[in-house]
């Protein structure tokens, strides 16, 4: 069996060296592998048939709308709305305005879906407006790598579709889980820019001037285009009234309704931005196909079930299990972007981690969380690119930045790790 583990890594890091594509190389380390060992095996009828049962999950048709319904919302200005709706709220708390990425990128994540999208979405006017008013760089651009990475955690997540199309679970279960999670690494992100600037007044700048409670009130009508696109997706889920699919139609038609409104949407963009989707969701398609493939080839090889055999010889807790996990996947994110490192190690560690009395439901946090450190992790990590291209700076100023949140956002992973009800919470508490 150990031949098989070593011409399982080694193929996979031939075909990743080789630039191709990742969910070419895993269907072709699938394929080899049964050549070598199960040489019987019809493989070209396996692939198509785990291609047909890949795509055709009815739970994958919200993947493509809610892909759409992110780039049509990247047209908008819907990130100005953020900032003229959250700023007047935020003048004189601790932390002033630097609170206003974080929130913003709370919001918008919760009809987004994407990581990237939200960080350039939310950063393309807050950083500019903020570093213009004398909050610091790194303080502004440590906090938007940090909660730009929201997008895959607040429901509705593109990410924790794929997981639980290939994970077999429930994605509304999954989209419930990432709620409270979500909230308390937002706060935390919060909790450091106030106590940081608590310490160091001069990183946030001059206090803005003060504003009454009608201004206030009157500066909440810029957010209401997204509250109401947040109640339509999510509420219309959460409520029965809608399928995840359904859920996801809804919210491209308000966000092409918020886009016509605010003029900022043609038919020409319409179709650039459907054209894109359509482009990410080849992408993903293959990726998928490859990833299942690979995931029954090594079923059928018995390799998850040897290495979980090997690592429970090692007599490991299992909280230090999670601690090794951890550590793989941060390495992994150094060199991977998340959606490789999901589709390659899920038919591996997903046992491993049931097998220590983790939930399913839990894991697919876990991972959507250690993904969200592969995006700021260089030098793969596409957050620290789109921060680039907004600041102007160097990647290694941005990664110095971002250090602080990426340590919070470890540490907050190993506290769910010890209290893995915070994930559960929700999702029973709706679906018990």
């Amino acid at each position: 069996m150990s031949k098989v583990v070593f011409s399982l890594f080694g193929l996979l890091a031939l075909f990743l060296a080789g630039g191709i594509w990742i969910g070419l190389g895993l269907v072709g380390t699938g394929g080899l592998l049964i050549e070598l060992f199960r040489p019987n095996m019809p493989v070209l009828k396996l692939i198509a048939q785990q291609s047909w049962n890949t795509l055709s999950s009815a739970e994958l048709l919200a993947l493509p709308l809610f892909i759409l319904m992110a780039e049509i919302l990247f047209c908008t200005r819907i990130s100005e709305a953020l900032m003229s709706g959250l700023a007047p709220w935020l003048g004189r708390v601790p932390g002033r305005l630097g609170h206003v990425t974080v929130l913003g990128c709370t919001i918008f994540a919760s009809v987004c879906g994407s990581s990237a999208a939200t960080t350039a979405t939310v950063g393309r006017i807050t950083a500019k407006e903020l570093i213009s008013k004398g909050y610091d760089r790194r303080l502004v651009e440590g906090s938007l790598a940090g909660a730009g990475t929201l997008g895959f955690l607040i429901p509705p997540s593109t990410i924790m579709i794929i997981y639980g199309v290939m994970a077999q679970q429930s994605v509304l279960q999954l989209f419930a889980a990432g709620v409270v999670p979500g909230l308390l690494l937002a706060l935390s992100y919060m909790g450091y820019i106030a106590v940081r600037s608590a310490l160091h007044p001069e990183l946030v700048g001059a206090p803005p001037p003060r504003t009454s409670l009608r201004e206030k009130l009157v500066a909440l009508k810029d957010l209401g285009p997204l509250l109401i696109l947040i109640l339509g997706v999510i509420g219309s889920m959460y409520g029965g009234l809608a399928t995840p699919t359904e859920a996801a139609a809804v919210g491209v038609t308000v966000s092409i309704l918020i886009g016509v409104g605010q003029r900022t949407l043609n038919l020409r963009i319409l179709l650039q931005a459907a054209k894109q989707a359509a482009e990410n969701c080849a992408m993903i398609g293959l990726i998928m196909i490859g990833a299942s493939f690979l995931s029954t080839t090594l079923g059928y090889l018995g390799i998850p079930r040897y290495i979980a055999q090997e690592i429970q010889g090692w007599g490991m807790s299992d909280f230090m299990l999670i601690v090794v996990l951890l550590i793989f996947y941060i390495l992994l994110g150094t060199v991977m972007e998340g959606l490789g490192i999901i589709v390659m190690t899920l038919p591996i560690t997903l046992p491993l981690v049931t097998a220590a009395g983790y939930d399913p439901i839990w894991f697919g946090i876990f991972l959507v969380i250690v993904v969200e450190l592969a995006q700021i992790t260089p030098p793969v990590g596409f957050n620290l690119t789109v921060i680039q291209r907004l600041t102007g700076d160097s990647i290694a100023q941005i990664v110095r930045a971002t250090l602080p949140f990426f340590f919070i956002t470890t540490a907050f992973v190993l506290v769910l790790a010890v209290f893995p009800g915070i994930v559960s919470f929700l999702p029973n508490l709706l679906y018990r």
